[in-house]
Parts: structure tokens; sequence; C-alpha cells
């Protein structure tokens, strides 16, 4: 049976083991991984069968604005709603009235399946320039 839960340091090892399967480096390092999913304003919620096979975190200023930072199933577990489940449960903790998001390539018939708004966005990197 799946378990959605709010993350704990246990879950640690299976989270950075998702996001490497995914080719995710940014939370390749534990001690990273760890002081990200629990820095303030950010909710994470685990999917449990036994280990985790898939999470969801937000960031989120609590009253109005959440923004989805990642969200990962294990290709075992995918199209069987758990994504979906993910960012309900997310969605309801953090306090906020809509999630934002930048989708990646092959990811938005997931999001459409929600209600929702579409519009253009952009993931800035503010001490790189331009074309290098």
């Amino acid at each position: 049976m799946m378990d959605y839960v709010t993350f704990e340091s246990r879950h640690l090892r299976d989270i950075v083991r998702l996001c490497l399967e995914e080719g995710w480096t940014s939370y390749s390092d534990p001690t990273t991984a760890l002081r990200g999913l629990t820095a303030p304003g950010s909710v994470v919620v685990v999917a449990v069968d036994e280990r985790v096979v898939g999470y969801v975190q937000l960031q989120t200023d609590g009253v109005v604005h959440a923004h989805v930072s990642n969200i990962v199933v294990a290709p075992s577990h995918r199209r069987q709603g758990i994504g979906h489940r993910l960012i309900e449960c997310a969605f309801e903790l953090s306090g906020a009235r809509y999630l934002d998001l930048v989708s990646t390539e092959g990811a938005d018939a997931f999001y459409r399946s929600f209600d929702h708004k579409a519009f253009p966005g952009f993931r800035i990197y503010p001490h790189r320039r331009p074309g290098a």
C-alpha cells in the first residue's frame, strides 16, 4: 500500500537515488540534498511503497504562492497516479492558493491533467553571461 508522508531524514538516501537515476545532479550530494529538502518554506512529500518511489518538493510563502521545485516518480511506478497525489498532498500542506512550475520536455501532459493556466517560464542564472 502506498503511503504519502512528509519528508524525514530516513528518506534521504532514496531521494538521492531517485535524483541520480533521473540524471539530476543538484541533489547528488546527501548533505546538499538534506539542506535543500529541509530549507525554510520547503514542503516535501514522499510516496513510500516499502521504499521511497517518488517525491515532490515545493517552495512556498505559506499564504499565496508555491512553486514546484522537483517532482519525480520511479519509472517502475509511473502512470499510477502517484505524481498527481504527490502534488495534491504537497499543495494541501503548502497553504498556498496556487502552484507555479517550469515543465521539462515531455511532462506537459501530466501538468495539463490539473486545472491550470499555461504561460511561458524561464530559469534565470544571474551569475552567468548570455551565451556562456
